[in-house]
């Protein structure tokens, strides 16, 4: 069975066609300034890449030169498309319409437009995606798997907020939570190296990257998360500010003379680590400029790892406990001195780290020291295989 990965953004398309009778990558690729100048595919097959600059008008338009690279004489993996058995598209925002992964109808489109409030930028490009797939793949199953949807186990006591109940009945503000197909993911895949039930285990994974957000799994389950009713809530990120006092907000407004539209502006995309050290949104910018004596770059650096280690402790509250702690995302996985420093605060924990084992970039790897009470990994996310899991799973 093949299954095509299909993750639109709001200018990009991103795509895996796996094989999964051994859950193989046939290809990948990122077609990226969708809808702007200068618009370019990057595929990928066997470890090589090859890289097309063509105008892509649409998500329509993308989607359509994508099929063509896979069934294609040069670097192509399949020799026609009725080989992709089924699509599986990730859907960052389903609201509390969807708590699990189902395949597409004419209403699970009118719950993701529903949820479009809630993921403005990422929700629209995800339905033209399935539109453009319907189109390009007549009769082929379409199947949604939602990154809210594995955080829809939180007690509501762990997702309601501390406001006028009637907001949550008339508007459905609460917390929401997102990367639940990655939380998932890794959840799973440390029982496995663990060799225990993911029922047994009391796990904090940290998924950590421009976007991140921390997951306290217990019983296989999600008990809460740090992202919120949108994207920016929860812990320091690239761009984005996370949780605030919120007369942070209003204060600023006031004295800025600003408008909600930009005051999100700012809270999404001047915040976070680039607002904190004037310098950028990636971490490894940051990093070298404090590894340079820049003192902004060392305080932001020094919050964000701070702020992360707080939540690690508020979940270890949570559950009561933790079993281990994992790593993951593209800071958890390739960033060696945040990870020393996050875990820095949490000896009393029972967290020891092994810095010799730390060092490591983007490779499945115990980094605590042995017989510690609570274990720390590094485990790299595989969404996209979850995805197909998923989509094989419903389809058959």
């Amino acid at each position: 069975m093949k299954i095509l990965v299909v993750n639109c953004g709001s200018s990009s398309v991103k795509y895996q066609l796996m094989d999964m009778t051994d859950e193989s990558v046939l290809a990948k690729g990122n077609y990226e300034r969708i809808g702007m100048e200068g618009s370019f595919l990057t595929h990928k097959v066997n470890g090589e890449k090859y890289k097309y600059e063509k105008d892509a008008p649409t998500h329509e338009d993308a989607i359509n030169f994508i099929m063509e690279q896979l069934t294609s004489k040069e670097h192509g993996v399949i020799q026609s498309l009725n080989e992709i058995d089924a699509i599986g598209h990730r859907i960052v925002h389903g609201g509390e319409k969807f708590t699990k992964s189902v395949i597409v109808d004419e209403e699970v489109i009118k719950g993701i437009e529903d949820a479009i409030t809630f993921a403005p930028l990422h929700n629209p490009g995800h339905l033209q995606g399935i539109r453009a797939c319907q189109k390009e793949l007549p009769g082929k199953p379409n199947v949604t798997v939602f990154d809210t949807a594995f955080h829809q186990t939180m007690p509501k006591e762990h997702y309601i907020y501390p406001i006028p109940y009637e907001y949550y009945e008339k508007y459905g503000v609460r917390k929401y939570g997102a990367h639940g197909t990655s939380h998932k993911y890794v959840s799973r895949r440390i029982a496995e190296l663990l060799n225990k039930p993911v029922e047994d285990l009391k796990i904090i994974n940290c998924h950590l990257g421009q976007g991140a957000s921390i997951c306290a799994i217990q019983n296989g389950k999600c008990v809460d998360t740090s992202m919120g009713l949108t994207p920016l809530g929860g812990i320091a990120m690239g761009s984005r500010s996370g949780d605030l006092d919120p007369s942070v907000v209003t204060y600023i407004m006031e004295k800025e003379n600003i408008s909600p539209a930009e005051m999100s502006s700012i809270l999404n995309k001047k915040s976070g680590l680039l607002g904190m050290s004037k310098i950028s949104a990636d971490n490894r910018d940051v990093l070298e400029a404090a590894n340079n004596g820049d003192e902004n770059a060392k305080l932001a650096l020094k919050t964000y790892c701070y702020i992360i280690a707080q939540y690690i402790g508020k979940y270890a509250v949570t559950m009561n406990g933790v079993d281990v702690i994992t790593f993951a995302g593209g800071v958890g996985e390739r960033g060696p001195d945040e990870r020393k420093e996050i875990c820095s605060y949490l000896g009393f924990m029972g967290v020891e780290l092994d810095l010799e084992a730390n060092k490591v970039k983007a490779e499945e790897k115990e980094i605590s020291k042995p017989d510690t009470k609570v274990k720390v990994w590094i485990v790299p996310t595989e969404e996209e295989l979850m995805i197909a899991r998923e989509t094989m799973d419903l389809i058959k």
